[in-house]
């Protein structure tokens, strides 16, 4: 849905949810087929016409301000017929009334506008559902005449009229304070305004951005200001502000609250929530007659978006406020109002995930979308979890014994095909080749005679737990199977003979995330750590003509003290032999310097004999440490060990939750200690991650462990200077730290010293 000079342009999908959508949210039929199901489902629909068939006719029409278009699924010149194919799985009749409903307003008003071009007076129309399990076709027909549907066309744009009005009338007047914004603050900080130029002319030039620009800059403004300011020239529908953690969505809704406040602008601000911490009725299932808030939710809905309109910023409570006013689900208006927001805060997987809602909207709807990656370091290792599936056996067995009768034999011959290709993997680990075509042919089975009766007895009570974890875990197996390629490999590992664990991994997430750079208008992936720029570059699938800029650090040499430790290993078979030297060389430091200090470590074993040899060598020194499984509370106990007057070491996991996106200015935070390189775990997994990378990249070594370990160890060190004030020191504990090819790749206004 777009805004045009002389007029408003929607798709007729998009006009028929706003006008047609009636009832219950009602999810008990999904998932769905994926895209390339309902792809294929379309072309063997396709296939079974007559010659005269044509797939895919694009159709447009007018109502006033309205310009309405879409594609037809087919229209058969022999019969004067229109088709609407929906794919589905399970039972026909377990399609709910209110769907069937949206459908034939869809079709309806792709009849009206054949009518309207081909100048005849009257159309055949049919709702074609396909069963993508069996391939049979139900087909629902009817006969309108050009002045009913007319009728029909005319009420839909008649109710949507004055949404669109209103929609022009906010994208003129956002537009125009846009383009009058001014930066909120005197002036921009050190480096900020380099920062801002570059995702400007990146907007400007359509360009995507990789820019590393050091912590403590104001990035997130530096990057949402220009972004925004360049919206209007550019055309841009939406801002998507992607983050990696909550505190990271949290500081753009506070700049975003910022930039609104100071030019006092109709900028609508949504932040996306995940669905399980929105959801108000966890125990109940997302239907009208489960939850209260599903029920009669279209009916409602209407109001709570009127309302919605009226918040300053739609922030998670905001969202729940509105919801509960109206009865409505407050996750599910959340994803309604991503259709009218200009600016969305969410995760990552918003728009990477390979259901990412905010991307197919974009796909569906011809948004033109400019898109802001924080903290971007962490995108090749979250899409590659995106992107990855596994299946253990024991999830088999424990969905077996509360399968009902009628799924039981399905997931017995699972267990057989299962018990084959495990055959062809004797080892403890073992890297096959190809998923074996029998094994995905009983895995589709199994998730086939699930879904059926799920359909089958959609009044009753929902899946046991066992089950639905691993109905969900082997569809997403199967949707990663149908795009296996080099870009991934299929593993086995083997306990024991009982238990074994089959694994898609994603090793090179580009192909998945090249669609999402080349829809973007612009893509700007910033951070602290995004160098070397190729590493991102080939591993996220990057366009060749994307820019790259290291933002000049406001931060000088003097202000930081780094100093390497060559004298001691932290190699895992000198660890024994390095705890006393690093609990000396803390204590020499902490003498010199009394105050708060941070110390990282490799994994909690080495952290935790890390801290008992330095109580017992300088029972003096105040400490604290970061545990397993720690609890939102406890994290900021921890945290709240850091005052301007306390003194003491905080011990830490490197790459975990203190490792980055924490704020210690002054005095809170005047050292660090990182006794580790940060080099991920030598195992079979990463050694086949190694060589995979090789093979396509010539820098397996670098791609596989050196850069992702060094990204880590520059993050941590980046707690300590935090302000242009701050004065700290940073001990790099290791020899390795001194060798060139490590001392390259760290940032550049750092003036590295060696200690023996």
């Amino acid at each position: 849905m777009t805004a045009a000079a002389k007029g408003y342009t929607v798709a007729v999908r998009a006009l028929c949810e706003f006008t047609a959508k009636q009832g219950d949210l009602d999810l008990r039929f999904t998932p769905s087929p994926t895209a390339l199901e309902g792809i294929a489902g379309h072309a063997v629909v396709a296939s079974r016409r007559g010659e005269h068939y044509r797939a895919e006719v694009g159709l447009a029409g007018d109502y006033g301000l309205l310009h309405v278009r879409g594609r037809a699924d087919g229209y058969d010149t022999d019969q004067n017929l229109i088709e609407e194919v929906k794919t589905f799985r399970g039972r026909f009749d377990s399609i709910p009334d209110n769907h069937r409903h949206l459908h034939w307003a869809q079709l309806r008003i792709y009849g009206h506008l054949m009518c309207e071009q081909l100048d005849i007076e009257a159309v055949n129309l049919a709702l074609v559902y396909f069963d993508i399990g069996n391939q049979h076709e139900t087909v629902l027909r009817e006969t309108r005449t050009r002045a009913e549907l007319k009728a029909i066309f005319d009420d839909h744009c008649g109710r949507f009229i004055a949404w669109a009005e209103q929609e022009m009338r906010h994208r003129e007047g956002r537009n125009a304070a846009l383009t009058n914004m001014r930066f909120p603050h005197a002036d921009f900080r050190p480096g900020q305004r380099q920062l801002a130029e570059a995702v400007f002319r990146a907007n400007a030039a359509k360009r995507c951005l990789l820019a590393q620009a050091p912590t403590g800059i104001g990035k997130t403004l530096g990057t949402m200001f220009p972004a925004l300011k360049a919206a209007p020239k550019e055309n841009i529908d939406k801002l998507l502000f992607l983050a990696a953690k909550t505190p990271g969505r949290r500081l753009a809704l506070d700049a975003a609250a910022t930039l609104k406040a100071g030019a006092t602008m109709p900028l609508r601000v949504l932040e996306l929530t995940a669905r399980d911490k929105a959801c108000e009725h966890p125990d109940k299932a997302c239907h009208g007659e489960s939850c209260p808030l599903a029920r009669g939710f279209y009916d409602r809905l209407p109001a709570a978006r009127a309302a919605c309109l009226d918040a300053p910023l739609l922030d998670r409570d905001a969202l729940r406020t509105v919801g509960l006013e109206h009865d409505v689900c407050p996750y599910y208006l959340g994803s309604e109002m991503a259709r009218w927001s200009d600016l969305i805060v969410g995760d990552y997987n918003y728009w990477f995930d390979g259901g990412a809602m905010l991307y197919a909207l974009a796909l569906e709807r011809g948004w033109r979308v400019s898109v802001l990656a924080d903290e971007a370091h962490n995108l090749v290792s979250r899409a590659r979890g995106m992107y990855s599936a596994s299946l253990a056996r024991g999830s088999l067995r424990a969905a077996r014994a509360v399968a009902p009768a009628g799924v039981q034999k399905p997931l017995e011959k699972l267990g057989r095909a299962w018990l084959d290709a495990g055959k062809s993997a004797p080892l403890p680990y073992q890297v096959l080749e190809a998923i074996p075509q029998k094994l995905l042919d009983s895995l589709q089975n199994a998730t086939s005679a699930i879904t059926e009766h799920l359909a089958e007895h959609m009044a009753g009570s929902a899946l046991d737990p066992a089950l639905q974890e691993f109905y969900f875990d082997a569809l997403q197996f199967l949707r990663l199977a149908e795009s296996f390629g080099e870009h991934s490999m299929f593993d086995l590992t083997r306990a024991d003979q009982r238990d074994t664990v089959l694994a898609i991994r994603n090793l090179v997430p580009a192909p998945f995330l090249k669609p999402r750079f080349e829809l973007a208008h612009s893509t700007t992936l910033f951070s602290a750590t995004l160098s070397p720029w190729h590493y991102f570059a080939d591993l996220l699938g990057m366009p060749e003509h994307t820019a790259w800029i290291d933002v000049d650090s406001p931060f000088v040499a003097s202000q930081l003290k780094v100093e390497v430790a060559r004298g001691i290993s932290t190699r895992y078979q000198h660890r024994k032999a390095s705890l006393a030297p690093i609990a000396d060389l803390m204590a020499q430091q902490y003498a010199q310097h009394p105050g708060n200090y941070l110390a990282f470590f490799s994994s909690f074993d080495y952290l935790e004999q890390a801290a008992d040899m330095l109580a017992r060598r300088h029972p003096e020194i105040p400490a604290w440490h970061q545990s397993r499984r720690m609890s939102e509370l406890e994290r900021t106990a921890f945290l709240d060990r850091f005052t301007s007057e306390s003194r003491g070491i905080g011990f830490a996991v490197l790459g975990g939750a203190f490792g980055e996106g924490i704020d210690l200015p002054g005095a809170r935070l005047i050292g660090a200690f990182v006794a580790t390189l940060g080099l991920p775990q030598v195992n079979p997994v990463n050694e086949q991650l190694r060589e995979r990378l090789q093979a396509m990249f010539g820098a397996g070594y670098d791609y596989a462990y050196l850069y992702p370990g060094l990204q880590k160890v520059v993050q941590a060190a980046g707690r300590v200077i935090r302000t242009e004030q701050d004065q700290g020191t940073v001990w790099l504990i290791d020899d390795r730290f001194a060798r060139p090819e490590v001392l390259e790749l760290l940032p550049r206004w750092w003036h590295v010293h060696t200690t023996n």
